[in-house]
């Protein structure tokens, strides 16, 4: 991947360097190599914000937050960038795979799993001239339906990497657009935000 970084006062260091190519790293790995990157680091009085831009020939991916630190400001906006890159390509993955699945099915003739199991059986049965074969429709089912393997993806996009308040992780989880969003207290307690479907936040205090 072609990076370019901008630092808009401030120093881009080494280290925010490495932590950029980590993150980039394994968003290249659901986008390819071919994207072009352009990161911003800039200060603004006591606020670090972070502004990472991935194009790719299909999209154009934009994510910008900003923090006290830059470091947690870069995280945060990397890990955006790989949740859009992970959603874009379920999105286009669908579209592609779905009507291709239906027309062979279609055009091939493809019978379903219950006409599959069925079966025609010659049942005798006696009348007053003799025994007469009636042919009689026999379903078989699976014991158990197959259940569907849920979906697991990794994020830390919903974890806090500094203390903080409660008023603060409202506006933290807020911002990043969070339904769950973790963090632990100036204390070391730990604490969990949940919106509820009303739209009010509960607070839950890990024990």
């Amino acid at each position: 991947m072609d990076v370019e970084y901008t630092g808009r006062q401030t120093t881009i260091t080494k280290k925010l360097k490495l932590q950029a190519e980590e993150g980039l790293a394994a968003i290249a790995k659901i986008v390819g190599n071919s994207a072009s990157v352009h990161v911003i680091l800039s200060t603004d009085k006591y606020r670090q914000i972070a502004e990472v831009t991935v194009k790719t020939k299909h999209q154009k991916m934009v994510a910008r937050c900003e923090d006290t630190e830059m470091i947690v400001a870069l995280h945060d906006a990397l890990a955006k960038i790989e949740q859009q890159a992970i959603r874009h390509k379920k999105r286009y993955g669908t579209i592609k795979r779905h009507p291709k699945s239906d027309s062979k099915a279609s055009a091939a003739g493809v019978a379903s799993p219950v006409a599959r199991k069925t079966a025609v059986v010659k049942v005798a049965t006696k009348t007053s001239v003799g025994r007469k074969a009636v042919p009689m429709l026999v379903h078989s089912f699976p014991s158990h339906s197959p259940l569907a393997e849920p979906h697991v993806v990794r994020s830390n996009d919903a974890v806090a990497l500094r203390p903080m308040s409660v008023e603060e992780a409202v506006k933290e989880a807020a911002f990043r657009d969070r339904e769950v969003f973790v963090f632990r207290d100036h204390a070391g307690q730990a604490m969990v935000l949940y919106r509820k479907r009303d739209g009010k936040m509960e607070l839950i205090e890990v024990p």
